[in-house]
């Protein structure tokens, strides 16, 4: 009989769909608040367009630095972790060796079980210093080059999503005529990322696009009603 060998597929990512999830939730939900907000105050559509463009320019800007700073703070944590813990290796092994005994312990293992790995350790220090990292402290090395990719990432699709609720802005004369086309991108344009989005949170699609759209609804309709309550007459 033929054997089938097992094949394991998972998710790799998720750094890279946390950050388009982040720029893209924003980039939709902020221009398009602020968008109808100004629409509720009945200005002009140029100055709808030129407080939307200088929204998402500066929200890419503050949100692709906020994911730099963010990532190169993990690494930075990484790093000095990694050099406390080479150096409680090298001091401390007998309370290093106790801690292993513990983590293999929560698996039932006791300490004969654990002496070819303690060994193993004692030999190679940077694979201790690399377990104690995982399996102590739960951190994970960070990818090389994360930061810059990270703050591009999360610019990239706050531009992106924010976009959508401008163009109409651009394309269509009257206020009213373009909010309406707005609402309905920006709806759509939610309803599609939330259900992309729960591909990879493990949700249904109807729920996923369910929530990012009354999330994004939610914002746009309080920001349109405070901004009409504000400039009515």
């Amino acid at each position: 009989m033929a054997k089938h060998r097992h094949t394991e597929k998972h998710f790799t990512a998720s750094d890279v769909v946390r950050d388009l999830v982040i720029g893209m939730a924003d980039g939709l939900t902020v221009p398009f608040a602020l968008a109808a907000g100004l629409s509720g105050a009945a200005v002009a559509s140029k100055v709808v367009v030129v407080a939307g463009v200088a929204e998402i320019a500066a929200g890419a800007i503050a949100m692709g630095l906020g994911g730099y700073l963010a990532a190169r703070g993990d690494a930075d944590h990484y790093d000095a972790e990694r050099r406390r813990e080479l150096r409680e290796v090298r001091e401390l092994a007998r309370e290093e060796e106790q801690e292993i005994v513990q983590i293999f312990g929560q698996y039932g293992l006791t300490r004969e079980a654990c002496k070819p790995v303690l060994e193993h350790f004692h030999q190679d220090h940077d694979a201790w210093v690399d377990f104690m990292m995982r399996y102590e402290l739960g951190l994970d090395k960070p990818e090389p080059g994360r930061a810059l990719r990270s703050a591009l990432t999360i610019g990239g699709a706050y531009i992106i999503g924010g976009l959508v609720p401008l163009t109409p802005y651009m394309l269509i004369d009257g206020l009213q005529p373009a909010l309406r086309v707005s609402v309905i991108c920006t709806l759509l344009a939610l309803a599609l990322f939330g259900a992309a989005k729960s591909r990879f949170t493990g949700i249904s699609m109807l729920r996923g696009a369910l929530q990012t759209v009354f999330v994004g609804g939610l914002a746009s309709a309080a920001a349109f009603m405070l901004a009409r309550w504000i400039g009515g007459p």
